[in-house]
């Protein structure tokens, strides 16, 4: 094949039965669960076991799973003295990047990795997958007390996931409607198929990277705008709007200039993203279990969604994931700069998923190109170049 597809667009470069998209129809399915189900009866662990091993555990393999997540959230000191050097003002998913690269370093067991040969070895992929996303979390709210100028809040195996979470981030015990709307976010952030950032992590994956180098490189990847970092520009886009008012005449700007809508949009969906209707929903809710007091920004999200839906609805342009998610974290307290890094913790599920996955049947991804450039030629010296 020698044609060449901008971003590989519509080109299959894995087989995997992890999850699916229809994007006609609007339907995510996780193992073929749909997305909307696990939001409503699942927890995040659960969805991670699902995603790992193929099917629903049974109660005593959760709770397993749950205890070895417990018992794996502390992080050896010299992961937080590390941290304590880099630059407070840095971006947090420099940080994540940086320091989930590190672990490798303070946590050595890629041994299996290095004879050249895939380790398909269950135990060994199982024990690093349970130690990467048990810290994963802890990373990211350790920073959130490092920069400013605290020392990290010890995790507690008492709290669930997402309340531990929110627990180290805030130093107070979160409520439980605020650990249910988080844990709901990541098992709906926790896969998508072939997106860039799983691309990134099944290419480093196959050359036998450790683990931390291959969710190192897919928080990398997600870091970007045009991927996971578009929650934070969706909250800079509404604020600058202003008011449901000022929606109509900026979106005309927008478009007059041929200018991208943050959060409106998906290759893989020609409706709305399914995702984006549950995280409305849960906008909602906690709206309503807040006195019925609506947000500025959710105020102004649905007015911008229903006019682009007159302007870009003929064209299969909706709001994607990433339109309500940092609605709701700005409703939560989350720093803005974290939003994306709390995508990283939940995708990290899928990243290892696909991991073990591309393990199992391994190749060394080694694309072609469409070469564009020069003939051969014979090298001129420099003093005969004209």
């Amino acid at each position: 094949m020698n044609e060449y597809l901008p971003g590989l667009e519509g080109v299959p470069a894995t087989k995997s039965n992890i999850s699916d998209i229809d994007g006609e129809r609007g339907i995510l399915s996780y193992r073929g669960y749909p997305i909307e189900q696990l939001a409503e009866h699942s927890t995040f662990e659960e969805t991670t076991l699902l995603l790992l091993d193929g099917e629903l555990p049974r109660a005593e393999e959760l709770a397993l799973f749950d205890e070895q997540i417990r018992r794996n959230r502390r992080v050896k000191f010299n992961i937080r003295t590390l941290m304590k050097a880099l630059p407070a003002t840095g971006h947090p998913m420099e940080m994540l990047q940086t320091a989930v690269a590190s672990l490798g370093m303070f946590y050595p067991g890629s041994e299996c990795l290095t004879g050249g040969d895939a380790c398909t070895e269950l135990d060994y992929v199982h024990n690093m997958t349970v130690k990467i996303i048990a810290r994963m979390p802890v990373l990211v709210a350790m920073w959130e007390q490092i920069r400013n100028g605290y020392d990290p809040i010890e995790p507690r195996t008492d709290l669930s996931y997402s309340a531990n979470f929110l627990y180290m981030m805030t130093g107070e015990e979160p409520d439980d409607l605020l650990a249910e709307i988080l844990d709901k976010c990541l098992i709906l952030h926790a896969e998508h198929t072939i997106n860039a950032s799983t691309f990134a992590a099944l290419v480093a994956g196959s050359t036998l990277a450790s683990p931390y180098g291959v969710v190192a490189a897919a928080i990398g990847t997600l870091s970007g705008p045009l991927h996971g970092g578009a929650n934070e520009k969706v909250v800079h886009m509404l604020r600058e709007i202003g008011s449901p008012e000022n929606v109509r005449p900026w979106l005309e700007k927008k478009l007059a200039r041929k200018e991208k809508i943050w959060g409106m949009g998906h290759r893989e969906y020609k409706v709305k993203d399914p995702r984006a209707k549950i995280l409305q929903q849960m906008v909602e809710d906690l709206m309503a279990r807040r006195g019925g007091k609506v947000s500025s920004l959710f105020e102004i999200a649905l007015a911008l969604e229903e006019a682009a839906a007159e302007r870009l609805g003929p064209k299969g342009v909706y709001p994607n994931v990433d339109f309500y998610s940092g609605i709701l974290y700005d409703e939560m307290g989350i720093p803005t700069d974290q939003f994306t890094s709390i995508f990283a913790v939940a995708r990290s599920a899928g990243w290892l998923a696909h991991w073990r996955e591309q393990l199992g049947d391994n190749r060394i991804f080694r694309p072609t190109q469409v070469y564009t450039g020069h003939p051969l030629r014979d090298y001129v010296p420099p003093a005969e170049r004209g």
